[in-house]
């Protein structure tokens, strides 16, 4: 068995990076992800990478743009202002198909709000985060081991599919420390024939590309990317199912409020009530399939959210509003506890 490490989230994030075959990475500290940087800047001039911290989110974004058309793995991190000023970055990333990573370690807002954890960037990258038609994979993890596994899960999402794949993380899993079994080095399979290499006389120029400017280029573009993401929409959903078999009510939660979340459902079902989680890991595309079938029996459901209510929608469309949900929430930087969870649940079941 491979030796466990004590580790923060964000410092699981960066090593995981490394063994997934990342050699470069450009960022720019901002709380509560810049442990990220901070392990980076030590360890790839250790082994031959790049690390840069940029002059702004700008710059580092559009340093992600020009690696990843010469076809090596790379990420960026920030944390949610950052992340906004990252916007056009994404979107330009999408338009030229290319694969990279990026990592939100997410505080409050709007604004600079604050630097306690939050989970309302929801809407931001599930909905895309820049302009145009347009999706990210983006990813949940809820324990530090899971920080490092989804990080090389989303390197190689990012390949297969050419697209960017986010890392969405809450403040507290970037500074919660546990143990995190490290996987061995991987090594990137996916060919990429279209990144710009140089030729050496024995093929055509590959361009990389956003601009289009003839209407029907452009329609026919988006539609072939659209049915590219129709494909990860099939393949790729993940999710935890917990106690959810038989259950009565249904929370469904992510990151840190899931952890607290299923808490809430072991005490809901020790006082008799059949409760049950559902913890969706991709978050797009977003795993409707469970949450489909366990509203055929199942009376009530509940998001459990660090916001004022963004994941509910895409429960409610799974379930095609079937079901009542509700919410269960805490803002600003606060976290649900597992007693406040339980009477959402013992409220739910009174009615």
């Amino acid at each position: 068995m491979a030796e466990k490490v004590l580790m923060k989230g964000n410092e699981a994030i960066a090593e995981a990076a490394i063994l997934a075959g990342c050699r470069h990475y450009f960022g720019y500290p901002i709380t509560p992800q810049t442990e990220i940087a901070a392990y980076l800047a030590k360890r790839m001039p250790k082994i031959g990478g790049c690390f840069l911290q940029a002059e702004s989110e700008i710059a580092a974004i559009n340093m992600v743009y020009g690696v990843a058309s010469a076809g090596k793995r790379v990420m960026t991190s920030s944390s949610s202002p950052g992340i906004s000023l990252k916007g056009e970055g994404l979107s330009y990333l999408a338009g030229s198909d290319l694969p990279a990573l990026v990592v939100n370690v997410q505080r409050g807002g709007p604004g600079l709000g604050g630097i306690q954890p939050s989970q309302s960037d929801y809407f931001q990258a599930t909905r895309g985060g820049g302009h145009g038609d347009y999706r990210m994979i983006v990813l949940a993890p809820a324990s530090a081991q899971e920080m490092a596994d989804l990080t090389i899960k989303g390197f190689d999402l990012a390949d297969n599919y050419r697209v960017t794949c986010m890392l969405l993380a809450d403040g507290t899993m970037g500074q919660m420390m546990e143990p995190v079994e490290l996987p061995a080095p991987v090594e990137p399979s996916v060919g990429k024939p279209w990144a710009v290499t140089g030729t050496e006389g024995k093929r055509r120029h590959n361009i990389i590309n956003s601009l289009s400017l003839v209407p029907e280029e452009l329609e026919q573009l988006n539609f072939a990317r659209f049915e590219r993401y129709a494909e990860i929409e099939r393949k790729e959903p993940m999710w935890e199912s917990f106690m959810a078999e038989d259950a009565d009510i249904v929370v469904v939660a992510f990151g840190i409020a899931a952890r607290v979340s299923k808490n809430a459902v072991v005490a809901a079902r020790e006082s008799g009530i059949k409760a049950g989680l559902i913890r969706p890991i991709t978050l797009w595309p977003f795993p409707k399939q469970p949450l489909a079938e366990a509203a055929q029996k199942a009376k009530h459901f509940i998001s459990v959210e660090l916001s004022m209510g963004q994941m509910i929608e895409d429960v409610q469309l799974a379930i095609r509003c079937s079901r009542p949900v509700t919410l269960c929430n805490r803002v600003g930087g606060m976290i649900p506890t597992p007693e406040q969870v339980l009477e959402s649940i013992r409220s739910a079941n009174r009615r």
